[in-house]
């Protein structure tokens, strides 16, 4: 009697795995992913499909439904794909928010390199070998602050919150410049009238004071600070130093 879960399924990671132990075709799996990054990266994932990514390769699409069974687990390889673009130290250095501040850093350098990965990674858990192994080290990271797995991976969960959620907003001012065609300045100039009336007006007064004596940051300043808060918030919480 097979001793195997009745609500086992097959995963892409399972067929990958066989597919590695057989000799290699000219067409494979890290092709077929190579070519939809490329176009992810340009068009978004809304412009992926096999017949697109078969003309890319100059292949047939049947033969891409050899190395890859849909869209859905295409877009699994794709993540697992750029995770494994992190260049990940062989341990943590022992230094909790060292340590923090690089799984935030290189989660944020993924996701602005590969602008679709950041609704991906909100959407699904991403359980690739990659994403798994860097997934091993912000644990061990977050266990600097605390020992109880539930907490570090409490804690990890706001880290990576908190650089989804910055991500996304640059992302969306990214997309407001394509999708306007004004540049920051442009777009300064056309509301420039109108906030020169709200100024006026003396109803805001809290915001008068952010529009003329407050700094603007950009994406990195902001990111940067943000960050600090977050771990010095960690660091008080759980009563640790660093």
């Amino acid at each position: 009697m097979s001793t195997e879960s009745p609500h086992r399924f097959d995963v892409v990671w399972t067929r990958r795995a066989q597919e590695n132990h057989r000799q290699r075709p000219s067409l494979s799996s890290d092709r077929i992913v190579g070519a939809a990054l490329r176009i992810a990266d340009q068009e978004g994932v809304g412009a992926l499909s096999m017949r697109r990514i078969a003309t890319e390769l100059g292949s047939g699409t049947t033969s891409l439904y050899r190395h890859v069974a849909g869209k859905d687990d295409l877009i699994d390889l794709m993540v697992d794909a750029v995770y494994g673009e992190v260049e990940l130290p062989v341990r943590p250095s022992g230094q909790w928010r060292t340590d923090l501040r690089f799984v935030a850093h290189t989660s944020r350098t993924m996701m602005r390199r590969h602008p679709w990965l950041a609704a991906e990674a909100a959407s699904r858990p991403a359980i690739g070998p990659n994403a798994l192994r860097h997934l091993d080290f912000a644990l061990t990271a977050a266990g600097g602050v605390s020992k109880d797995i539930t907490r570090a991976s409490s804690l990890l969960g706001a880290v990576g919150n908190y650089v989804l959620g910055a991500v996304v907003n640059e992302l969306a001012e990214q997309e407001a410049r394509r999708r306007t065609g004004l540049t920051e300045e442009e777009w300064r100039a056309a509301v420039s009238p109108y906030i020169s009336d709200v100024v006026a007006s003396g109803r805001y007064p809290e915001v008068n004071r952010r529009i003329s004596d407050a700094e603007d940051l950009d994406h990195d300043e902001q990111f940067e600070f943000g960050l600090d808060c977050l771990l010095d918030g960690i660091a008080a919480r759980a009563g640790v130093a660093g």
